[in-house]
């Protein structure tokens, strides 16, 4: 069976309440090279507790005052925003080993809603404290503005990505984006579950259910891809890079 991304939390214990980063699967990835142990020691001291959340389950909402970030230790998330007519747009999908609720930080309240895909953990991040530790760790203050420079770099991408792109290569850019951030932690690029729903693929890609619904068909029918429930085969990723990068061009769905 190919490798996903996938947790059985163990049973919460008091020992389990508190986080260590030198202990955790996600740190290569949530903290900087070249931290010694001694900043390591520090960034502990100022995780608070891990939180645990359900299926579904919100995270933070649009308007909260802003007190923390949140390092995903396991499981997905998305983040959206509601506009006047009550309409969702989700904003971004989200996994192990990245920070969620760094959007509040510019007006000290969040922009956007972010809730939970399957029973997730994070660990909490008092940003006031965080700030006060930059001072002393200049290389985490480096990191975490690479950090917000890859999420300027995101939305940019996402306004790129809905406003340009026929359907055909805003899949192949969202399956390929998909493929890169699993491989980068560790898990096989080529095999991965979907954790949100197609009616979200669709949201997030400016596409109806039913052209995700079609993609998915087309994509598996061409063979490039093969399709079980929700687990996702990537057969041919030379031509779905070409396809997210724009020199391999695919006729337009009927």
């Amino acid at each position: 069976m190919a490798q996903i991304l996938s947790y059985v939390p163990e049973p919460i214990t008091v020992s389990a309440l508190k986080a260590s980063c030198a202990g955790c699967s996600m740190h290569q990835l949530c903290l900087p090279m070249g931290l010694d142990d001694a900043d390591i020691t520090r960034l502990d001291k100022i995780i608070g507790k891990r939180r645990r959340l359900a299926k579904d389950e919100r995270l933070y909402q649009m308007g909260e005052p802003f007190r923390n970030l949140y390092a995903i230790r396991f499981g997905h998330f998305k983040t959206y925003q509601v506009n006047a007519a009550g309409e969702q747009q989700i904003t971004g999908f989200q996994m192990a080993g990245e920070l969620l609720g760094m959007d509040a930080i510019s007006g000290d309240r969040h922009q956007c809603d972010a809730v939970a895909l399957e029973d997730s953990e994070v660990c909490e991040i008092p940003f006031s404290r965080l700030e006060e530790l930059f001072s002393e760790v200049p290389t985490l203050l480096r990191h975490f503005h690479r950090i917000m420079s890859q999420e300027i770099t995101r939305e940019q991408n996402v306004m790129l990505l809905l406003g340009n792109m026929r359907a055909e290569q805003r899949f192949a850019v969202f399956l390929i984006n998909l493929s890169a951030r699993y491989a980068a932690r560790g898990y096989s690029p080529n095999s991965f579950q979907l954790r949100m729903s197609r009616e979200d693929i669709g949201n997030y890609l400016g596409l109806t259910i039913e052209s995700v619904s079609r993609l998915l068909s087309r994509f598996k029918k061409q063979g490039w891809i093969a399709v079980d429930k929700r687990e996702v085969t990537l057969l041919n990723g030379p031509h779905l890079k070409a396809m997210a990068a724009g020199t391999e061009v695919c006729s337009p769905m009927n």
